[in-house]
């Protein structure tokens, strides 16, 4: 199984996941919050395309993450997969295109907890604290190896802490440094969002994270979800590394730009 991050931070999320068993394949996409034309550039860029994907999931109903989802997802015909808080969400504001017109036909609602297997992909989603109707994280696993993917949660409860251990990938949230936050100009309001209990992990909060799924077989965490009024790849792969005990030159960061590279579990 591998993974790679397509773009992330507040501009839009996208991560990738490709796993196979012999002659099949099977490719996720985990969220989709970038236009269908700069998707499938990002799509290109990484070797895939809207064509080669088999599923679609999406966290939550925040544009950052939803992106085109039900235009990519109608126009392919790839099942679509999220919470039943988030479509609820998603009835009650515009996008693109009106969940009232989407086919139901492509439409898969899960829980947390709930399994389901995408060909060669098991998700198991879990639910975190986030400021959405009803917001979902992933682990995803190929029957060997199982990779954790959590960018947007306020703090790091004792359940999503349960549903990462093992994973030998990690795709953490980063999204700020606290002092950079607290000094910037952003508005109060806005701040407190963040660094509420709804809102985003700070550097600090993620490495805590981290700390509490450290086991043996870890073999690879990527940074995501970084604010770039806020953050700095240093500071967060640094974060990161001083949990795992390695330089912060290995800690891989996805930007909003480029994401990150493909990274195979072995």
């Amino acid at each position: 199984m591998r993974f790679c991050s397509l773009g992330s931070g507040s501009g839009g999320n996208a991560s990738l996941i490709e796993a196979s068993q012999g002659i099949t394949s099977t490719q996720l996409l985990v969220d989709c919050g970038f236009s269908l034309r700069e998707l499938t550039r990002r799509l290109e860029r990484a070797g895939s395309s809207p064509a080669d994907l088999d599923a679609i999931f999406i966290t939550h109903e925040h544009g950052d993450h939803i992106g085109c989802a039900l235009n990519l997802a109608q126009r392919y015909r790839i099942p679509l997969w999220t919470s039943r808080g988030t479509w609820r969400a998603l009835n009650d504001r515009p996008n693109n295109m009106s969940a009232a017109d989407f086919d139901p036909a492509l439409l898969h609602l899960i829980k947390d907890g709930e399994c389901a297997d995408l060909g060669d992909i098991q998700i198991k989603p879990f639910a975190v604290p986030h400021d959405a109707q009803e917001p979902l994280h992933l682990r995803c696993s190929d029957g060997a190896r199982s990779l954790g993917l959590i960018t947007d949660l306020g703090h790091a409860c004792a359940s999503v802490a349960q549903a990462l251990q093992g994973c030998q990938g990690l795709l953490l949230e980063c999204n700020h440094d606290e002092e950079l936050l607290r000094a910037s100009s952003y508005p109060a309001s806005l701040k407190r969002r963040i660094l509420g209990s709804h809102g985003h992990l700070s550097n600090e909060s993620a490495a805590e994270l981290l700390r509490s799924c450290l086991h043996t077989g870890l073999q690879h965490v990527v940074a995501a979800h970084l604010s770039e009024s806020n953050n700095r790849p240093a500071l967060a792969a640094a974060s990161l590394a001083a949990v795992l005990g390695c330089s912060p030159e290995v800690i891989a960061v996805a930007s909003q730009d480029l994401g990150c590279a493909w990274t195979e579990l072995s």
